[in-house]
């Protein structure tokens, strides 16, 4: 394991040292001398010379190149694991990470607690972890993207006893 990272390792850093020299390879003072005609005709030279050359026509890579292929899970996109057709009943599925997460109102929108509420809570001041525990309405973009993350189960509307959400239900001139 050791072994293979290093050679990764490896591998990844000697485009560096051709990538330090600004200029195009042919005007690098080092591919220059890697370029000298060989004088008196020994092997030794003429067989190095080529493989000099070759290291330094090597494609320049920027450092977020070569880090990430150490780390391939840090350029990886985001996705939604949304499942349109279910294996058992053909029919689409609910993302329960949304339903864990979020609530949805009978007008629409959706609310969600703020980031970080429960996260080190030890290090904020009072009035911070008050505004932390308030709730935040979704925009439009995110509870329409919501709305096709759900089925229509949850969409439905319900009465619960004490809701303390009940005020905010129904909203008057809202557009959605």
């Amino acid at each position: 394991m050791a072994a293979s990272l290093a050679r990764r390792v490896s591998g990844l850093l000697r485009p560096l040292s051709a990538s330090l020299c600004a200029r195009p390879p042919q005007l690098c003072h080092i591919s220059n001398l890697s370029q000298r005609p060989v004088v008196g005709g020994h092997p030794a030279a003429a067989v190095g010379a080529p493989l000099r050359a070759a290291v330094f026509q090597t494609p320049r890579y920027n450092i977020l190149q070569r880090v990430s292929a150490l780390f391939p899970s840090g350029t990886q996109q985001q996705s939604r694991s949304l499942t349109y057709y279910s294996v058992k009943k053909a029919k689409r599925k609910t993302v329960k990470s949304v339903v864990y997460r979020f609530m949805r109102l009978h007008c629409g929108l959706w609310i969600r607690r703020k980031a970080g509420y429960k996260k080190k809570l030890w290090k904020k001041k009072p009035a911070r972890r008050k505004r932390l525990r308030e709730h935040v309405f979704c925009n439009k973009t995110q509870s329409r993207l919501l709305d096709k993350m759900t089925t229509s189960f949850w969409k439905r509307r319900n009465w619960y006893v004490d809701d303390p959400y009940q005020k905010y239900h129904n909203r008057v001139n809202l557009k959605v």
